[in-house]
């Protein structure tokens, strides 16, 4: 097997709150929504650019928060994007396990763990 990289991370949403994922991703990320192909619209959730990938919301009946398994996104300015969402009110976890990397976590709407970390500071980076 020859993988050739990732394509898209999936994380799941409850029904009905696309509005709120379009106002986090879209809004407070500033990541472009794609458009769903044709046959998958009928089953709610968001789909959105993360540059070299996409990041997709899908509705899942019973929906839990994942709180463990989270997609770590690379930002420009980590300060920048903590004093960002701070003001939008989004609780910040930050994390100093590791000195040489430079991260925190937040949560979605739905209570989903992401992880944001200074470009050059990532683990695939390295």
């Amino acid at each position: 097997m020859d993988i050739a990289g990732i394509d898209h991370i999936q994380l799941a949403m409850p029904a009905g709150r696309e509005a709120d994922a379009r106002a986090f991703y879209s809004g407070l990320l500033g990541l472009p929504e794609l458009a769903k192909p044709g046959p998958l619209q009928a089953r709610g959730g968001c789909w959105f650019a993360v540059p070299g990938s996409q990041l997709h919301l899908g509705v899942e009946e019973g929906f839990a928060p994942q709180r463990k398994a989270h997609p770590a996104l690379l930002v420009r300015d980590l300060e920048a994007a903590r004093a960002e969402l701070a003001a939008a009110g989004v609780a910040i976890v930050p994390d100093t396990t590791l000195p040489d990397v430079r991260r925190f976590y937040a949560a979605d709407p739905f209570g989903n763990r992401i992880e944001f970390i200074q470009a050059g500071d990532g683990f695939a980076e390295r």
